[in-house]
């Protein structure tokens, strides 16, 4: 009886993990602006300038760069942003905009950023980069 009974609640914790990993979403990046001419792409340890506007599901804006009339800067691939960030903007070339569509999982996680992000909650970018500076390899 007591087999039984271990045997069937590690069955239901490998089938709760099973369900639960199932879960996760994936980050989506949509290419809003093609440009034609590339010659680099962004890639980790570049410094990008950026301008974003950021929207919930229900499409509240919680922030934009745009009326600001300043751009973003940060070293992509560092952690000075959050994890959909440093993935979405990888091979990203100077002029393109993109939408990204990021799980709560690679934002802000379950506690969110208060007042404006709720814990749990998908965020949605337009982005555009507008420049990239490359740090010379040493």
């Amino acid at each position: 009886m007591r087999l039984c009974l271990v045997l069937a609640v590690t069955l239901m914790s490998v089938l709760m993990a099973v369900v639960h990993g199932g879960d996760k979403k994936k980050l989506q990046i949509g290419i809003k602006k093609r440009v034609d001419n590339c010659p680099i792409k962004s890639r980790k340890g570049d410094v990008l300038n950026m301008h974003y506007t950021g929207k919930l599901e229900d499409g509240t804006e919680f922030d934009s760069s745009i009326p600001r009339n300043q751009p973003f800067t940060f070293t992509l691939g560092t952690g000075q942003v959050i994890k959909g960030w440093d993935q979405g903007l990888l091979g990203m070339c100077e002029g393109e905009k993109r939408k990204l569509v990021i799980p709560s999982e690679l934002g802000y996680g379950d506690r969110g950023a208060p007042p404006k992000i709720p814990g749990g909650a998908t965020l949605i970018f337009e982005v555009e980069l507008l420049s990239i500076e490359r740090r010379s390899d040493l």
